[in-house]
């Protein structure tokens, strides 16, 4: 990747914001715009003003909404406010001005916090609801937009950050994720910014940065403020004064735009500097007289993953669906691409879904330039239209596995199952006692990630999230790194030493494969010193790493920690349930994580209404005392100073230590200077995931047979 330094912009940039008449019942939708009926008589109404703060610390990110809109009709009208749903966030705080003055949301079950929400409307009182939309969206409908005046609100979520080889990633979701078509025909969208747009970012890690990246907005504001903090910044010509104002940004937009036009995932990249060590990272939280603390630990494992190389089977699934008109060229044309590049001993097979699934290829073909060329004029006459079977694409991909070869699926998916078999449960039954590793490319903001993330997990797979934002070249790059290197298989994690329970891993593989992080969650009831201890097979050979660290008496700088234990906790127990099925005890159990820790998930929903009406409905302001908690640390933490690696906890003993002297640590992975292609020009995410599939297929080796004999 090439990172410039310091430039700036005003760029095209999307809200996410959708509105409806006071007529309409409370729609949302799948992506980011204002949205209207197409009868209706009502003006628009307006996106005023969007303003985004990010800041991204070691471990966790925080990213601070506000949005003012403006309604020009004579009649008082309800909003939905909608956008999709980030990966791995936890909304936690949600604010509605009333009276001039921001009032804090408390989370309460679902069901409850939506009669409380139409009771307060049809008394006409204020009042707003936060509620998810399963993996698609988090909606959020408010309560009156009164005529001709403006409506402020403020949304508040955390994710968890870690770096893939070196390299960071941040992104702002708000593209259409383009599944829903029927729902998308019937709607009009106004994606304008009328006054003051900004988009801030801090970026403050312990580890020395050399090179941030937008790779859609080439102009923006980037500084260096020293090794350690920098800010990058998107401005419309209003907002700059505001920025300055606030100290985030001292350089103004080269380029100001009166309006800023809401259509594009804001994506950011940065880049630690190599040689770096790997390391065990920690944050704790712990609060004087408590009894129990909460902590975070991120394991950065070094270079013990050998490049390998092995002949092998390939099984590309590939979605037909409706939604991929328009894209079906740019992917033909990446299976033309990559498919020249097979290793000889390779073969192929093609399977293509949409309502119903079929072997193109009718068996596995050599990988010979007449077999190729074949199979391309082929599929070049293929037509995309109608639904997509997803489970019958995986069926019939799966279905006459060679036993004696290596087998691979490579999955690629912008939508969701909606024909045949759509269970959660279904789909990891199906892949659960395969013989085979699966990569999934999950396109867009709408993709069902919960589903495609667990399948790849039960295969001992990966999946790489894709936007039309991403910087391609620089996905192949790690997707490839991770393809062409044996994965840690069969990782298990332990603490141990202290009275600690409540152990989380999030969601991932039971394989740890090139330049990615491990994450591990936890309580603990008695601080001093404990030990962690991670096992895992390469290439056959069991690999055990250890270190000590100290869990704190006292460590308030990071309250949010909380949230993001229970936001992986609520994954696991959903987990669970998509194995077992739904159960009412374990349903609970997340309505309390949630109502504890002020989270906004399936099951519960965030509501707004006056004080006075929180105390007569006898909902306690929990939330609101922990908001507060946050932004004191935050402000503490704003002021303070970034020292190098001042999380990490392994300096004495490093985990991962090389072998020829155990005090020193080996190196992280960094990503691989190989290039592929002329690295410029306009590509197509089709065309560069089946390269990205296929360019490491000749120096592949994890999907040896001995690989398959150890998998499980």
């Amino acid at each position: 990747m090439n990172f410039p330094t310091h430039k700036t912009t005003t760029a095209p940039l999307i809200a996410a914001l959708v509105l409806g008449g006071s007529l309409l019942a409370a729609t949302s939708a799948d992506a980011a715009g204002l949205l209207k009926p197409n009868n209706a008589s009502y003006a628009d109404l307006k996106i005023k003003e969007h303003h985004v703060n990010v800041v991204i610390e070691d471990m966790y990110a925080t990213t601070t909404v506000e949005q003012v809109f403006h309604n020009p009709n004579a009649n008082d009208l309800e909003a939905i406010y909608s956008f999709p749903v980030p990966d791995k966030a936890a909304v936690g705080e949600f604010s509605y001005w009333i009276d001039g003055k921001p009032v804090t949301g408390e989370v309460i079950e679902k069901q409850r916090a939506r009669e409380i929400y139409e009771q307060e409307k049809q008394q006409g009182r204020e009042a707003a609801i936060v509620e998810k939309d399963q993996y698609k969206t988090f909606d959020i409908s408010v309560f009156p937009v009164k005529a001709n005046q403006d409506v402020k609100i403020k949304l508040v979520y955390l994710q968890n950050t870690q770096t893939d080889t070196g390299i960071g990633r941040y992104v702002y979701p708000l593209e259409d994720g383009g599944v829903d078509e029927q729902k998308l025909s019937f709607w009009d969208r106004n994606e304008v910014v009328e006054e003051q747009f900004s988009f801030n970012v801090k970026l403050r890690t312990s580890y020395p940065v050399d090179g941030l990246r937008m790779p859609k907005h080439p102009q923006a504001a980037l500084k260096q403020i020293n090794q350690h903090e920098w800010s990058a910044s998107l401005l419309n010509a209003s907002a700059v004064a505001r920025s300055e104002d606030d100290g985030i940004s001292s350089q103004s937009p080269s380029k100001a735009a009166p309006t800023a036009t809401l259509n594009q995932d804001i994506l950011l990249y940065w880049r630690h500097k190599q040689d770096l060590p790997a390391s065990v990272d920690m944050l704790a939280y712990k609060e004087s007289g408590q009894k129990k603390g909460t902590f975070k630990l991120t394991l950065t494992p070094g270079s013990d993953l050998p490049v390998m190389s092995q002949g092998r089977d390939w099984i590309f699934v590939l979605d037909i669906s409706g939604s991929m008109r328009g894209k079906f060229t740019s992917l033909s044309e990446g299976i033309r691409e990559g498919l020249g590049k097979l290793n000889p001993n390779d073969r192929f097979r093609i399977v293509l879904f949409n309502n119903q699934a079929h072997s193109f290829t009718k068996g596995f073909l050599p990988a010979d330039q007449r077999a190729i060329t074949e199979t391309l004029k082929r599929l070049d006459q293929v037509q995309p239209g109608n639904g997509t079977n997803l489970y019958a694409g995986l069926k019939t991909g799966i279905d006459q596995l060679d036993s004696d070869r290596a087998a691979a699926m490579v999955l690629v998916t912008d939508g969701v199952a909606n024909v045949g078999h759509t269970q959660k449960k279904q789909f990891l039954n199906l892949l659960e006692n395969r013989d085979l590793r699966l990569f999934t490319f999950i396109m867009g903001n709408s993709a069902n990630r919960p589903l495609l993330e667990e399948m790849t997990r039960v295969s001992n797979g990966f999946a790489l999230s894709i936007s039309n934002s991403d910087d391609i070249v620089g996905q192949l790059k790690l997707a490839q790194g991770k393809m062409a290197h044996s994965s840690m298989r069969d990782i298990q994690i332990q603490v141990d030493g202290v009275r600690s329970k409540e152990l989380v891993k999030p969601r991932l593989s039971n394989s740890l494969y090139h330049g990615q992080q491990l994450t591990l969650f936890g309580h603990y009831y008695q601080p001093g010193e404990a030990q962690v201890r991670l096992t895992g097979i390469i290439n056959g050979e069991k690999k055990t790493y250890s270190t000590r660290f100290t869990l704190p008496e006292v460590a308030t700088d990071h309250p949010e920690i909380e949230r993001l234990w229970a936001f992986a906790a609520i994954e696991e127990l959903q987990a669970e349930m998509d194995y077992l099925g739904a159960e009412a005890d374990t349903e609970q159990a997340i309505v309390d994580t949630a109502v504890e820790y002020g989270l906004v998930t399936d099951y519960t929903s965030m509501i707004v209404v006056r004080d006075e009406v929180f105390k007569t409905l006898n909902i306690q302001r929990t939330n609101k005392l922990r908001v507060e908690k946050e932004d004191q640390a935050r402000q503490h933490r704003n002021t303070a100073t970034v020292t190098e690696q001042m999380n990490r906890v392994d300096k004495q003993q490093p985990m991962f230590a090389k072998q020829s002297d155990p005090n020193q640590s080996q190196q992280r992975q960094t990503v691989t200077t190989q290039r592929y292609g002329n690295g410029g020009g306009a590509v197509s995410p089709w065309l560069v995931i089946f390269i990205a599939a296929s360019i490491a297929l000749i120096q592949l080796g994890r999907f040896s047979p001995k690989d398959k004999t150890e998998k499980r």
